[in-house]
């Protein structure tokens, strides 16, 4: 397949060089602080949470592997980029229909596997450089609108809201990146890192304290139960 063929997807990218695209690949430590403020936040909630340790890691990995990806920039290194974002997109999903819309198991992996083929069937009709490639991500944002407005918790609602907004913007920047280089050279994707390490801090803060909201409220129903 040529793991090793060049890639030159963004507007910053001059040559084949490591260092070609500075920006993109320095911007992506907006993931690590991103995760590492989600961690503080988790330990401040004093969880014990296995799944969302999970999606914190995950959220790491993507800053990590975008790095990897805009420095390296071939088309295995692709793979290195996309696999952690596909990974958070089902994995915050599934964590949203089970906890937020209170499904049972079942019934979230069938809802997760509807929306997996329909983003799959949406990848499969729409051309490559539709948005400048960015028709992938309509999915998950789509997701994001419908998750945040039907979700019967306030709290979860707010969060899943304003990352979405949030995302509307970042995607708008990542698809006039093509756009903008002739007056801006370096491109506008490493806004899209920016704003989209926000994006995942909101998810992540949002679940955090969702979650210890719910222990919260077994606890204080245990409590009434016992009086």
């Amino acid at each position: 397949m040529g793991w090793d063929i060049p890639v030159d997807n963004y507007c910053e990218r001059i040559d084949a060089t490591f260092w070609s695209e500075p920006l993109n690949a320095l911007t992506n430590a907006a993931f690590i602080i991103a995760a590492l403020a989600a961690t503080i936040r988790y330990r401040r909630a004093d969880l014990r949470d296995t799944y969302l340790v999970f999606l914190i890691s995950i959220v790491a990995l993507i800053g990590a592997g975008s790095f990897a990806f805009h420095t390296l920039a071939t088309r295995g290194a692709v793979l290195l980029d996309v696999v952690p974002i596909t990974v958070f997109v089902y994995g915050y999903l599934l964590l949203a229909l089970r906890r937020f819309f209170d499904l049972k198991t079942i019934s979230a992996v069938l809802a997760l596997a509807a929306f997996l083929g329909a983003s799959a069937a949406l990848s499969a009709l729409t051309p490559r450089n539709f948005l400048n490639g960015s028709s992938d991500y309509l999915p998950p944002l789509a997701a994001l609108y419908v998750v945040g407005v039907l979700a019967p918790h306030d709290g979860a609602q707010r969060g899943v809201l304003m990352a979405a907004l949030i995302f509307t913007v970042s995607l708008f920047f990542r698809t006039i990146d093509s756009a903008v280089c002739g007056a801006f050279p370096l491109g506008t994707h490493f806004v899209w890192h920016v704003l989209n390490a926000i994006v995942l801090y909101v998810l992540l803060i949002t679940a955090i304290d969702a979650r210890g909201a719910q222990i919260n409220r077994a606890k204080s129903g245990e409590g009434l139960t016992a009086s």
